[in-house]
């Protein structure tokens, strides 16, 4: 089966280097609003919703909402994955000091038991976000000014093969999210993928 594509929702211009932690953070909020709430990467605990919209340089993930989420994913081979473990958005003219979140942050990211460093990452310059009716990081179709920020992670294109991803994060001294995503990577430019089992 290929992975599945859907309507896509035009992406506005940036005002970041698409490929800069700011870019891909601004990319990322943009993926995530492309869904509406049915289909969105945040609320999928079968990650069967991971794969509609990715982009074709990178590979998102979404870890959940909060609490404890394992799940098989699969990854076309090739593909860097980016990602956040603790994030917030707003409207950019209302909204919290998102630095000051941002350091309240903490988390830890492994790939197959070796530590990965996560950066804060807050998108001062507000980019333009337009989704699909009833998304989670707007609401409505209608674009609008969005700011983000956060505790992110990028992980170099893996080897083709099963891996595992796992991730802990929260605020101040609270863990809020343990995802353990377990990744099954495709050989690159290969068309077909197979559903991992739990």
């Amino acid at each position: 089966m290929p992975f599945p594509t859907r309507r896509t929702v035009a992406a506005f211009p940036l005002p970041y280097d698409p490929r800069s932690l700011p870019g891909l953070a601004a990319r990322w909020v943009q993926w995530v609003a492309a869904a509406g709430l049915d289909q969105s990467p945040l609320d999928d605990p079968t990650g069967e919703n991971s794969s509609a919209h990715q982009p074709s340089d990178v590979w998102f993930l979404a870890g959940g909402q909060g609490g404890a989420v394992r799940h098989p994913l699969a990854v076309p081979g090739g593909r860097d994955l980016f990602f956040p473990l603790v994030t917030w958005w707003s409207r950019a003219d209302r909204g919290p000091d998102l630095s000051a979140l941002a350091a309240r942050a903490h988390g830890s990211v492994a790939v197959d038991g070796t530590p990965v460093r996560p950066v804060p990452v807050v998108t001062h310059e507000p980019f333009v976000v337009t989704g699909a009716r009833f998304n989670e990081i707007t609401l409505r179709t209608k674009p609008r000014e969005v700011v983000t920020g956060g505790l992110w992670a990028s992980v170099p294109a893996l080897a083709s093969g099963a891996h595992e991803l796992h991730i802990v994060a929260g605020e101040d001294t609270d863990v809020a999210v343990d995802v353990r995503h377990q990744l099954w990577v495709t050989s690159p430019g290969s068309t077909r993928w197979s559903r991992l089992t739990r």
